[in-house]
């Protein structure tokens, strides 16, 4: 993604092509373009990827795909798919040419419904052999090297059943894998097999009605209470700096997470709901299935449930949606992961269709994402001429209000900041502006508003208590004069 500045022609016929762009997307795709506002409200927006196409397999050398469950792109764009109905992974090049097949006939390089795959820079493939409760390790030919086979500890429980269905690799060779049913965290094994402990698990937040139950549960209650246990992640993935994402099925808030080294989530400071925001009913609950993240640290997740993809900047704002569940060319019917190769283009594996379709951004998107790179590095006053173009292509766009809030506040211009956080709604923001305001305003007329406290201290010193006195003088010489009538009345 080049942050570079287009030329004015290249501009004009940008903005042409943008403005045109809501009318064509319409007629050529079944998903409408929304975003939610700071009102939590879902607000129309411009289509941020289109539909391209779809691979199946079925006029390539591998025949067709078989139920695929996983799809991971490498740094050279060639891309590798789990076709999890085929027991095997199939490795193309990025014109869809089939470099390889991965996984033997017979003997131990066989697989058996594998759901994941990682791949190192160096070409060494990682295969979650899963129904042979194994890691399955590959060469950059193909051919097998060794297998890792379930874990043993203490740590783990003699009923642990091991069931390996996504993994990463990090920089030491840890192998970071997420075992289906384990709520435990994700497993760190080494590249001896060795179980070397969990990471980043999952917790129980607090509830009030688990609180109130516990007050008046008996103690069968209690102990089955007491037997929760938190959600597991459903996939995992490894950005190029090597941070650790991960997405879990089922949970109100937090559904991606970003792990530090340690396992601490550092992209979510307070709870946080991702996808569609307002629930219609309890089967409505996001179930993110997997993620990629590009090297802007934009992310992209894809939903069960809805079978929408949301894709967030590195902040954790909303950018774009789109998908959906149906039987048309730009909607899945069982979507099961997502990647992107170096040039944007998405692709999101359908398992229900045996297949994998790509989307390709749009002009619009194209420009959201070159301000957003600029502001999430807080780039404000370089990204304050795109903003301005978004808003004048999506004034529903409210990210771009604060945006635009924020280049201003930081060159100074508290005064329109203001008028533009109010637009977003941000009231933190607005705050810290007015805040600012108030004192550049203070500063800007001192000399005025000193004179003006200096002639109001005089005017409250010196004048008020005379005219006080005149004041008192006028009231009470009426008083005066008829105490004085009184007097001589009495004396008659």
């Amino acid at each position: 993604m080049k942050l570079s500045r287009c030329k004015p022609l290249s501009a004009v016929i940008g903005l042409v092509m943008l403005l045109l762009l809501p009318a064509q997307a319409s007629a050529s795709v079944p998903y409408r373009g929304y975003t939610w506002n700071s009102l939590g409200e879902d607000v129309r927006s411009i289509n941020g990827y289109m539909y391209a196409d779809s691979i199946d397999g079925v006029y390539m050398p591998t025949g067709p795909f078989n139920a695929p469950e996983d799809i991971f792109i490498a740094n050279d764009d060639t891309i590798y798919l789990v076709d999890t109905g085929n027991s095997r992974i199939i490795h193309m090049n990025a014109d869809l040419r089939v470099l390889r097949i991965i996984g033997d006939a017979e003997g131990p390089g066989r697989l058996n419904e594998p759901k994941g795959v990682f791949v190192k820079t160096d070409g060494t493939v990682f295969a979650a052999d899963t129904k042979n409760q194994r890691i399955a390790v590959f060469d950059r030919d193909g051919k097998f090297v060794k297998e890792l086979k379930a874990p043993s500890s203490p740590l783990l429980g003699k009923d642990f059943a091991y069931s390996p269905s996504k993994l990463i690799v990090d920089k030491r060779d840890y192998l970071f894998v997420v075992s289906d049913g384990n709520t435990q965290g994700l497993m760190q094994i080494d590249q001896k097999g060795e179980f070397r402990g969990f990471f980043g698990a999952n917790h129980i937040g607090f509830s009030l009605k688990r609180l109130l139950i516990r007050l008046v549960a008996t103690k069968e209650q209690k102990e089955q209470i007491s037997a929760e246990k938190p959600l597991s992640f459903s996939n995992v993935y490894q950005d190029r700096d090597g941070a650790v994402y991960t997405t879990t099925l089922g949970s109100d808030v937090n559904q991606i997470k970003r792990l530090s080294p340690v396992g601490v989530d550092t992209l979510n400071t307070s709870d946080k709901k991702y996808g569609d925001i307002i629930d219609l009913g309890p089967f409505d609950v996001p179930s993110f299935i997997d993620i990629t993240v590009n090297h802007e640290g934009l992310m992209t997740a894809l939903d069960l449930q809805t079978g929408k993809v949301f894709q967030y900047d590195k902040l954790g704002n909303l950018l774009f949606v789109f998908g959906g569940i149906g039987n048309q060319d730009g909607l899945f019917t069982t979507p099961s992961s997502v990647d992107q190769s170096s040039d944007g283009t998405v692709y999101v594996v359908d398992k229900g269709r045996n297949r994998i379709d790509r989307f390709r951004s749009t002009p619009f998107a194209d420009l959201v994402h070159r301000a957003s790179a600029l502001y999430v590095n807080g780039r404000y006053a370089e990204a304050e001429a795109l903003w301005k173009q978004v808003i004048h292509l999506n004034s529903n766009f409210d990210m771009a209000y604060r945006a635009l809030g924020k280049a201003l506040y930081r060159t100074e211009r508290y005064k329109e900041a203001m008028e533009y956080f109010k637009l977003a709604r941000s009231k933190t923001d607005y705050s810290a502006a007015f805040r600012e305001y108030r004192k550049e305003f203070a500063r800007e007329h001192f000399n005025v508003l000193f004179g003006g406290m200096l002639l109001l201290y005089a005017f409250y010193k010196w004048v008020v208590p005379r005219l006080r006195k005149r004041m008192k003088k006028k009231w009470d010489k009426p008083y005066a004069g008829n105490a004085a009538m009184a007097r001589e009345g009495d004396a008659g």
